[in-house]
Parts: C-alpha cells; structure tokens; sequence
C-alpha cells in the first residue's frame, strides 16, 4: 500500500506532511522504522518511501513561518498579491472548488492544487530544491531502498499566471517548463539515479513520459500514468458514471506500451491504487465472476510490458466499501464531491451511489486478512470502518487453494521472474478482435508470447492463427482445462489465456 508516513495532520491520508524528518506517531517512531528497513534489507527486501514534494500541510513549519510574514518562507510557497475577492487565476482544485485561498493577514493567495490545506511549494526557489534533496538524503541515510514521487510532473508552474478559459488550470501546470531540468537535478545532486524511483504522472503525455523513465535522460526509473483508468469517465467527468469503453481501454494501452516501447521508457503497470476503486468491483463482476474477473485484470497488466505493481487486497479479490452512509467516508476529495454533486441538484442516494462506485475510499480499508474483528488487521481501532461487503475475501480463505486468486498473482510474478519474455520483451497489441477481447503479443529473440483475454460476460468466440494452436499454454485463468489446439477459441467471461511458442 503507498501510504506516506510522515507526521501528518492526516487531511489528506498523509498526503498533508506537516514534519518530512518524523515519523507521525501512528506509525511507530524513527527506531521502529530504522529496524524496519534493517531487517527488510536482511530478507532481500527493500523498502520505498513515498514522497510528497508538490505540497506540504499548512501545519509544516515552513507555511507557518511564511503566514506569520517571514518573507523568506513566503518564498517557499506560490504566494501572489491580491484582493480577498479575486483570486490570480480561475484554476480549480483537484479536490473541488478554487486552486487559490487568501490569507488576510499578508494580503496574499496561495496555490494548493489540492486540498486547502496542502499548500503547493515554489520549485523555483534553489532553497526550496535543496531542501527536499536533503529531504531524499535524510531517508537514505536511514536504509531506504527506493522513492515514489508523488504528482512530481506537477512541481514546475508557469512564470505568468492566466486564467483558462477551456479548461481547469492543468494545461497550465502539468509537465510544466522546468520539470525535466528539475528532477534531473534532483536525482544527481542526492545520487539516486540507481535506485528504484518511480513517478506518479498527473494528466501526462507519453513524450514526457518517455523523458522521465528513458535511462538515457537520468531522471526517473519509471512512471504511473491514469489515462487507462479515465474511460469510464462520462465526457471526462470522474463524477458522471458509465460503464467502461473497452476499445479506448485497449486502444489506451496500445498507444501507452508500444510508444513507451520505441522510446525506450518503462511503465509502471496497476490497475489499483491508493486513489482508484476497486479494480474487480469497477470493471469486473463482484459476484458469478469475481473469481474469474480478478485473475483476468492481474493476468492482463502482469503479462505486459513494464513493471507490475501489486496493491493490498488486490492479490484476493477486494472490492468496493458499498458504505450505507456518507458519514462512514472519511476521504477528503469524496466529502467535497458529496457536497458538490447535492449542490448539482442529486439527491442523497444518487449522490453516495457515485461516491460508492468512485471513492478513493474503496481502496484504503483494512487488509482482509480473516473474518476476526477488524479483519485480523489490527486489534485497536482503524482508520476507517471496516465494510461489511465483501468480509468473505480473505487471505486466510486464499491462502492453502492452489485455484484462489492470490495463487494466481503468485504464479505471475514466478512466470516473470522465470521467463525473459515477460520481464524485457518488446510488445504490440492486436486491435481488429471484438470489442470485448484484449490481444497483444511479447516478442524477445526468437520466442513469441500471445495474450488472449475476454473483458465481458459473455462467451466470444475468436479464432488463432494455426502456429497459436501448437503453442504452450503458459497460464489460464479457469480451473478446469482449455484446448488450444483448435483454431476456433471459445472465450468464456473473463477468461484469460497465454501461449509461448
């Protein structure tokens, strides 16, 4: 799970960091941590850090400082002069509502992209850099193995400020004009250009993103990018539901793996994280096929090119809270946009119906790892209520049944680990199939890996070419057995087939 754990007011699930150097006492403290990555290292394990350098909280000292009128912390944040009644720009928060908040007391607006109390720090003062390269030099010293940058494509802001007349603000922001000279500075001046970094890309562009992970560039070893995870967006809008596009879901990926390819970037590859619902719930079958659907999304994003991440209860099937109540969230963004879609004119069960199947939420209850209290997650209270959708789904259930989910993500990552194919080889994608089939191949060398999967819930048949039928079946995602030998495949819901030759 990436989770910051820095000393937080927690507006943000620590995404606010009020003390870069501390550990919030939630978590444990500095000794806790420190024999948390010696004893990590001792098992071949590594630990990452997840780096917020965008925002810090409105509590860290820094932001105190500069609303107390230390012009030189003023200088930390993106502080503009202005009136209380209008703002520098018309930029909108990704949380909802205005980019800007004034502060009475100095006469000045600040940027927070996101909540209010996240206020965005100035990359364009040197003091600034360096403080976060001490920041990355700090946790090192500590035995971290590896960084993950939050929305760190956003950190360079234009010199001059307009409003956008068609749009929110990000064209404005996003991959902004220093950002490359930046992180390069970044990962020479603290020596991690050999480490695991990862970048997490807010709205970005596959050019950008080639320069960030392309080794040549000395920037970032590979990047997360969400354009996958926007198409069932009605007109773009988070909050307007839909059922997924399947053929912008297949088109997206083949533009993303085969240009990142050719341009020598890497991808970070998930369907779920912190910030999105639950994969199975969102684009799967939470009931006939929950089973089915799983092992479907993990073979999918495990057998393409890059490096798959894994996210807490992904590897056995969690899925969305089905919360009763809007009080049962405790999400910032989910609050605001509860409030936002009332005010749109939803009543209160459309409005938690959106949030139910949109909620950043539904990703960051307590790992399922038994039906005892809490899940067998914690003896004490947790963060968030445990739902009661869903409880079945354990590890302790998954755990001794070779056809359980979290066997199947175990198979995948030995199959990558065991074949070169899947950990280095090139990719391309075949369009002209259903709409509902996924199809792409891995070449390396001589030997050829084909990817079949149905995204639907109903049987479709397509056919293979003969060579296919001669083909080792390297994993399937049914129980029972499949014959490839035929040139006419019958692709049950949610079946998932792959064939080395």
């Amino acid at each position: 799970m990436d989770y910051s754990i820095f000393t937080s007011p927690q507006r943000d699930n620590g995404y606010d960091i009020a003390d870069y150097r501390a550990v919030d006492q939630r978590f444990g403290t500095m000794a806790d941590f420190e024999e948390l990555t010696k004893e990590a290292k001792a098992r071949d394990i590594g630990v990452m850090l997840d780096m917020v350098f965008n925002h810090t909280s409105t509590e860290h000292q820094w932001f105190k400082r500069a609303v107390a009128g230390e012009k030189e912390f003023q200088d930390y944040y993106k502080f503009v002069d202005g009136e209380p009644d209008s703002p520098p720009t018309n930029w909108v928060s990704k949380f909802g509502g205005n980019a800007w908040e004034y502060v009475p007391a100095i006469k000045k607006w600040y940027l927070h992209l996101f909540d209010v109390t996240q206020a965005d720090l100035n990359w364009e003062n040197p003091r600034v850099r360096q403080e976060l390269k001490d920041i990355i030099l700090f946790w090192k010293s500590k035995g971290v193995s590896g960084f993950r940058f939050d929305v760190i494509n956003l950190i360079s802001k234009p010199d001059s400020l307009q409003n956008d007349d068609i749009g929110d603000g990000r064209r404005f922001y996003t991959d902004g004009p220093k950002v490359h000279q930046y992180l390069k500075e970044l990962v020479a001046d603290t020596g991690i250009e050999e480490m695991i970094t990862v970048g997490e890309m807010s709205s970005t562009s596959i050019d950008n993103c080639i320069k960030y992970s392309n080794p040549d560039e000395k920037e970032l070893a590979m990047t997360f990018s969400f354009h996958h995870l926007k198409v069932d967006y009605k007109d773009g809008d988070k909050w307007s539901l839909m059922p997924y596009d399947k053929i912008a879901f297949k088109q997206l990926f083949k533009e993303w793996q085969e240009k990142m390819t050719d341009g020598n970037g890497w991808n970070a590859l998930f369907l779920t994280n912190h910030d999105q619902p639950r994969i199975v719930s969102r684009f799967g079958d939470e009931k006939q096929y929950w089973r089915e659907s799983a092992k479907l999304f993990a073979g999918v994003i495990h057998l393409m090119r890059g490096t798959p991440y894994v996210y807490q209860g992904e590897e056995i099937g969690m899925l969305n809270t089905h919360f009763t109540d809007i009080n049962q969230y405790k999400d910032v963004e989910s609050l605001n946009y509860y409030n936002i879609l009332m005010e749109q004119g939803k009543n209160a069960n459309q409005a938690l119906d959106i949030i139910n199947q949109r909620s950043r939420d539904n990703c960051r209850t307590p790992m399922q790892w038994d039906t005892s209290e809490n899940d067998g997650f914690t003896t004490g209270k947790p963060w968030i209520e445990i739902p009661e959708y869903g409880k079945s789904i354990t590890v302790s259930s998954q755990i001794n049944d070779e056809n359980s989910i979290l066997a199947f993500y175990k198979k995948l990552i030995a199959l990558r680990k065991q074949y070169r194919i899947i950990s280095e080889g090139n990719i391309s994608f075949d369009i002209a199939v259903p709409e509902q089939i996924i199809s792409f191949q891995r070449k390396l060398e001589d030997e050829c890996l084909y990817v079949i999967g149905n995204l639907g819930e109903t049987e479709t048949q397509i056919t293979v070419s003969e060579s296919l039928t001669k083909g080792q079946l390297l994993i399937h995602n049914y129980s029972d057995d499949v014959n490839i030998m035929e040139k006419s495949l019958n692709l049950r819901p949610y079946e998932l087939l792959a064939i080395l030759l």
